[in-house]
């Protein structure tokens, strides 16, 4: 239950850390300590490179879904940009700090892949939300934003923990190997 608890907190203190950074023009606070959680994640678990893979494509899907969300005008960021139409840098570290729950905190929706959706699609706009009201996100467009961001993370949710599962750090067991069946007796 400890190791679940820890999870969640450096979640919440990463999140905070990268909304409030960047509403106060510090967006480097949020990649700093987000890398940090992810560090802490890393070291913690058995098997840190099936969880460091899933951090990454965390990464590169949020680098995707943020920056679709920022080209199509409905939603900006007030800083932390490398470049312009694309999303910023902290929130792809967000994107990297919500990796480290999926096999632990978020670990109870694996298999539940409709439930992951319908969660995923009220609360990832609501998550957004909350970041607005702390200054870290400006929505354009606010009903556009939340449809589109309640897509992005129905869609998001059960697909990222699909890749949890193939990718489990926290899984001791050897990796399955796929042997090819071979037929034997003809000729």
């Amino acid at each position: 239950m400890k190791k679940y608890l820890v999870n969640f907190a450096a979640f919440q203190v990463g999140w905070f850390s990268c909304v409030l950074g960047a509403a106060n023009g510090m967006p480097m606070l949020g990649l700093a300590v987000s890398f940090g959680v992810v560090t802490l994640h890393l070291v913690s678990v058995p098997r840190p490179l099936p969880e460091l893979k899933l951090v990454g494509i965390a990464v590169l899907m949020g680098l995707v879904f943020d920056s679709l969300l920022v080209a199509s005008g409905w939603l900006r960021y007030p800083s932390g940009y490398f470049l312009a139409g694309f999303a910023p840098y902290w929130i792809l570290a967000m994107w990297a700090n919500f990796a480290t729950t999926l096999n632990l905190t978020m670990g109870w929706l694996k298999g539940r892949s409709w439930l992951a959706a319908v969660l995923g699609g009220i609360f990832g706009p609501l998550t957004y939300f909350g970041g607005a009201r702390l200054g870290g996100i400006e929505f354009v467009d606010l009903a556009a934003s939340m449809i589109g961001l309640g897509v992005v993370w129905a869609i998001s949710m059960p697909l990222l923990l699909v890749l949890a599962d193939r990718f489990n750090g926290l899984d001791t067991r050897q990796p399955r190997l796929r042997l090819q069946s071979v037929s034997q007796g003809e000729g």
